[in-house]
């Protein structure tokens, strides 16, 4: 089923979803992995299946109701403030998750949120989150290789 953009529309959800992820991990200052096991894979299956709903809503609210919901406590991972370099914004690093993801669940023939599930808890996870790494901006095709081979190529 195609949306009325370029991509199918669960894509954008999944773009949507991956982004709010990062934009939870930022505010709390918790990995992505973290914010991915306290919300579940029940609170992300509604965030995926909602996310067209929850994308028209402002971000700050979505997340803090995410957060509250989950009781996702603040943290001590800054990625941010320790990035040296142009800051990805959480749009961009969604963008980089949606096609490792989408990738992984067509490989490995699983659904979209078990495969959120392994991605964001890979090795990689930590490697696209280095912003003062090239990682988040290599090409996807190589970023689903090391995931895959489950190493740095």
């Amino acid at each position: 089923m195609i949306g009325s953009g370029r991509e199918e529309k669960k894509d954008n959800d999944l773009f949507f979803t991956c982004s709010l992820i990062d934009y939870i991990a930022r505010k709390t200052q918790n990995t992505r992995s973290d914010v991915v096991n306290k919300l579940g894979k029940e609170r992300l299956e509604k965030i995926y299946d909602l996310a067209d709903i929850y994308h028209c809503d402002n971000i700050d609210r979505v997340s803090d109701d995410f957060i509250e919901e989950a009781d996702i406590t603040p943290g001590t991972f800054d990625n941010v403030g320790e990035c040296k370099y142009s800051i990805p914004s959480h749009w961009d690093i969604g963008k980089v998750y949606k096609r490792l993801i989408k990738q992984a669940a067509q490989s490995e023939k699983i659904g979209i949120i078990d495969a959120l599930i392994k991605v964001y808890n890979s090795f990689i996870s930590d490697k696209i989150d280095d912003y003062n790494s090239s990682v988040y901006y290599e090409n996807p095709s190589y970023i689903f290789e090391c995931y895959i081979e489950n190493k740095m190529l």
